[in-house]
């Protein structure tokens, strides 16, 4: 919760400098949010490389419990305990 936050408060605080200057924002919010995901995605090309580099599978499994969670911010299902 925390992240989120701060996550407000730093766009609240550019916002409010943009305000005071004057100036639009870069981009229109979905042009944004595009760019957002870019970099959300991009960011798991880095671990996907590592193991590639490793030679150890890139399996949709492992993409489910590394990177997903990662990119939507839901973290992942624990399996049931017997």
């Amino acid at each position: 919760m925390k992240i989120y936050l701060v996550s407000i408060a730093a766009g609240a605080l550019i916002g409010l400098i943009y305000g005071l200057l004057g100036v639009r924002s870069p981009a229109p919010p979905l042009v944004a949010l595009a760019g957002l995901l870019g970099i959300l995605l991009g960011e798991q090309l880095v671990p996907v490389g590592r193991r590639l580099l490793r030679r150890e599978p890139v399996t949709p499994a492992w993409i489910a419990e590394e990177c997903v969670p990662k990119v939507t911010g839901v973290p992942p299902s624990s399996p049931p305990n017997p």
